[in-house]
């Protein structure tokens, strides 16, 4: 069998149409992150005031220069916080993402200050659940920096207050698993945010700065009647000296973030040298031009596997039986990895070859890699009688119960259970990203819309009732609106059903950064306890 090779003209009139509509959203994408830093930034001159450094200059300081670092759920909260995309500021409140600390892999979280106080958002909640949950499964050291108003009383969910305590919760098995918790407190810390450094392994306090109280001064006057200052409270000195809530007490926020550097580059964690590979032969920049915007032009979705994967050599699996469904073997980043992916509607073929590549990829040991673009499973009569729900069923039971990462990206469609099979957000891959004109939805807007009225004309035949068509036509709009609106990348991605939106180029990049993890999570072997460490 002859290896595949790229058919596809980048500089086509089709291809150019395409690559602007892709660079469209990737401005679009910039942007909301760009509106995000701003509105921070806004803040600079009360920073500037109390000597302290922005949320994003701190994280700049405690990152290694020049190593790579993965942002997470960048657009987190957007259209959550105001329905208009123009006023909408994304982020939740916190930054978040992979990083390189003193050599070592780390999970990074900064509180985002400069927005309303650091306040946790709702949306901000499950971003940092999220990040948790990867740090966990990825056995990466967290580190938090933080400074928080804690949250929004003006705003207050009860929901959120229950919920909330996954956070503290998840810092606890963080530490049982032998997995590092370190906090800087940059600033406030109060109610449930003062056990973030009280579930922490290791705090760095900031003189002057540093605040962590169960109740602030107004709380206890309120509660009962005592007068005391911040410092009595929950200061810096009193912490690091008094209580013991604090190992080290820093001068400024420079000194903190350099000693936070010293603790985690004492940890003996470095990460491995990366594995030399080769490039992939075929350029990353024709990516922004193999996706339509409407995702009803055909995509052979083997050229995207070629522009990712070393060298662009895949060797594809069952390339005559259920050719809608791509499934090949090759490398990223050096590490062996099998791809699926979607040319059309899942069928009964395609279903059983994923399912026993699945199974193949397991015994191999090798990660799976998702490239979601898919229309769902087939529907008919034919495809019916031929089993494609007990076929169907038996690739989702592959997915589920997968023995290796599962790592997908959203690069074009996601609907129907063809999400699901694809490894969705529902299947808990180890990581998802999704690619701008990425859109999730059960179903199309106009095949919804066309569902449900002919169930209402068949509704009114059955009363012997005349359609009125300017009626129906409102309703199948309003339905054609209600889905398409949920559908779009960056508000699945608001609602934190991803780990962020990237640029397609950085695709490669990405999934090489998430393959190391992988890899380096497996060969780590932390020293799980029955409990956390408790403070002293």
């Amino acid at each position: 069998m002859s290896r595949f090779e790229s058919t596809w003209n980048p500089h086509s009139p089709q291809a150019q149409q395409r690559r602007e509509a892709m660079l469209a959203r990737v401005a679009q994408l910039r942007a909301l992150e760009d509106r995000a830093a701003q509105a921070s930034a806004k803040s600079k001159p009360v920073f500037d005031k109390r000597a302290q450094l922005l949320p994003r200059e701190r994280l700049a300081l405690l990152l290694d220069p020049g190593a790579p670092f993965v942002p997470l759920c960048s657009l987190a909260g957007f259209l959550q916080d105001t329905p208009d995309p123009n006023k909408s500021v994304p982020g939740g409140g916190m930054l978040a993402g992979m990083g390189f600390i003193s050599g070592v892999r780390c999970m990074v979280v900064a509180s985002d200050s400069g927005i309303e106080a650091g306040a946790i958002q709702a949306r901000g909640l499950e971003k940092i659940l999220r990040v948790q949950d990867i740090a966990l499964e990825n056995k990466l050291p967290f580190i938090h920096l933080v400074e928080s108003a804690g949250a929004n009383l003006t705003k207050y969910k009860v929901e959120g207050f229950v919920l909330g305590g996954a956070l503290f919760r998840n810092l606890a098995r963080h530490s049982a698993a032998g997995l590092p918790v370190i906090t800087v407190q940059h600033g406030s810390g109060t109610a449930g945010g003062a056990y973030m450094p009280g579930l922490s392994d290791v705090v760095v306090m900031v003189r002057g700065r540093s605040r962590a109280f169960l109740a602030g001064p107004p709380l206890l006057m309120a509660a009962t009647g005592e007068v005391a200052t911040e410092e009595e409270l929950g200061g810096a000195e009193m912490h690091t000296s008094v209580s013991g809530l604090g190992e080290y007490l820093a001068e400024d926020d420079r000194e903190a973030l350099g000693l936070a550097r010293s603790v985690v580059g004492r940890l003996g964690w470095h990460a491995p040298s990366p594995t030399p590979a080769p490039d992939p032969a075929l350029p990353a920049e024709d990516l922004l031009s193999l996706m339509p915007a409407h995702h009803r032009e055909p995509v052979d979705m083997r050229e995207l596997m070629l522009r990712i994967t070393d060298a662009s050599d895949i060797l594809e699996f069952k390339p005559l039986y259920g050719a809608a469904t791509v499934c090949a073997q090759a490398r990223i980043g050096g590490h062996a990895v099998g791809l699926i992916s979607n040319n059309g509607p899942i069928d009964v073929a395609g279903a059983n070859k994923a399912t026993h590549f699945i199974q193949w990829m397991c015994q191999l040991g090798h990660p799976i890699v998702y490239l979601q673009n898919t229309t769902g499973y087939m529907v008919g009569k034919d495809s019916e009688q031929g089993g494609m729900i007990k076929h169907g069923s038996k690739m989702i039971q592959a997915v589920t119960c997968a023995t290796v990462p599962q790592i997908t990206i959203q690069c074009g469609a996601s609907f129907g259970a063809g999400n699901y099979g694809m490894c969705g957000r529902g299947f808990n891959p180890r990581f998802l990203f999704s690619w701008p004109n990425a859109r999730t939805a059960v179903m199309g807007g106009e095949q919804a819309a066309r569902t449900m009225q002919i169930v209402a004309e068949a509704g009114m035949a059955r009363k012997g009732i005349t359609p009125d068509p300017v009626r129906m036509q409102a309703q199948f709009d309003q339905i054609v609106n209600v889905f398409e609106s949920q559908a779009d990348a960056f508000t699945t991605s608001g609602l934190v059903l991803d780990d962020g939106v990237i640029d397609p180029r950085d695709s490669r990049a990405v999934l090489r950064f998430c393959l190391d993890t992988c890899a380096e999570a497996a060969a780590h072997q932390p020293r799980p306890m029955q409990f956390g460490v408790a403070r002293m």
